[in-house]
């Protein structure tokens, strides 16, 4: 197998590879209908079994190669809920004393980091990404598919707070569903001074009944917004951020919204997924991973996998966002990965 050059690894649109999101369970405690709807991840789901899911000693393998040979900056855990993966702290900390690594996040619904989020902040967690819906119970509920109720979301935000860990916080906005709540929650996280960002609603999986008509778009949360607390854009934190950034205006104040339906940000996209069971993917909308597990387990060296992920990476050429409309036009289905499985 031919090596590649390494330091200057690219995929076939230019795009360097520099974010790692690591999924360490598939199961989660809600059943969030444009994620797991309880339909069809019921009690018969087959969930990944103990010796499918990655350990922690081949998670830390596979991030200190993608950090020592590629340049990856930052690390996301995700799942599935990721704290239902037991003694997360653990790999946290073995994570966190890979050189290199600057920043160590994690996706979550946040009802169990009331327990969890000082033992995580100790093992060198930096930031938490929690999703919240809504802050009305009944749409909350019926959004999560359990019943759960919004103060428990809001315990893990404060809990999250009093550990010291940077906050966003996440809404998935869909038309016909919890449209209404986008006022009362920008002034809620306004008021606690955590960044809000909000998500069209989007094709990932096959599993949420996706239509193009129940997304909210991107120009129309920026309207609603505007006309009640004005605001402004300001340049994106780095290059690749996937939210458009806006400052409510004569403030240091700031909210996003991420737009993968009506505004693609595939062209500055730089991240990989590694799902639960070592499969990497290369595109949130992806329909196949590549399976690293195997390799893993068979005893390849580190040269060997090294090659194998720039392989991997120097071949793609995924721009799902882009492509879109055509396969809307032409009325194809195409099978994607669920998010469960790869966190988002």
């Amino acid at each position: 197998m031919k090596e590649l050059n390494h330091e200057s690894l690219l995929d076939k649109l230019n795009r360097p590879l520099r974010d790692l999101r690591i999924s360490v369970t598939d199961k989660c405690n809600f059943r969030c209908q444009y994620c797991m709807p309880a339909e069809i991840f019921g009690p018969d789901f087959p969930f990944l079994k103990k010796n499918e899911v990655l350990s922690f000693e081949e998670i830390y393998k596979l991030a200190k190669l993608f950090v020592d040979s590629f340049g990856v900056k930052k690390l996301r855990i995700t799942g599935g809920e990721p704290i239902m993966r037991k003694e997360l702290s653990t790999l946290i900390q073995m994570l966190s004393s890979i050189k290199g690594v600057e920043d160590i996040a994690m996706t979550t619904n946040g009802s169990l980091l009331s327990k969890h989020a000082k033992d995580l902040k100790k093992a060198g967690l930096s930031r938490v990404t929690i999703s919240l819906d809504s802050l009305n119970n009944e749409i909350f509920g019926k959004m999560n598919g359990r019943g759960v109720k919004v103060e428990e979301v809001l315990s893990g935000i404060s809990a999250a707070e009093e550990a010291g860990l940077g906050i966003k916080i996440n809404m998935v906005v869909q038309k016909g569903v919890n449209e209404t709540e986008i006022i009362p929650m920008a002034k809620f996280f306004r008021k606690k001074g955590h960044p809000l960002r909000f998500i069209e609603f989007m094709d990932v999986g096959n599993s949420n009944q996706w239509n193009l008509k129940d997304v909210y778009p991107k120009k129309q949360i920026i309207e609603d917004i505007h006309s009640v607390m004005p605001i402004e854009p300001i340049d994106p934190n780095y290059t690749g951020e996937v939210a458009t950034r806006y400052r409510y205006i004569g403030s240091s104040d700031e909210i996003g919204v991420i737009s993968s339906v009506t505004d693609a940000f595939c062209s500055t996209c730089n991240r990989a997924r590694l799902s639960a069971e070592g499969k990497l993917f290369t595109c949130l909308f992806a329909s196949n991973g590549h399976d690293l597990r195997e390799p893993l387990r068979s005893g390849f060296s580190d040269k060997q996998l090294i090659n194998l992920l720039s392989t991997i990476w120097g071949s793609r050429n995924d721009q799902y966002s882009i492509d879109r409309n055509s396969y809307l036009k032409e009325n194809k289905k195409r099978e994607k990965i669920e998010m469960s499985q790869i966190g988002g």
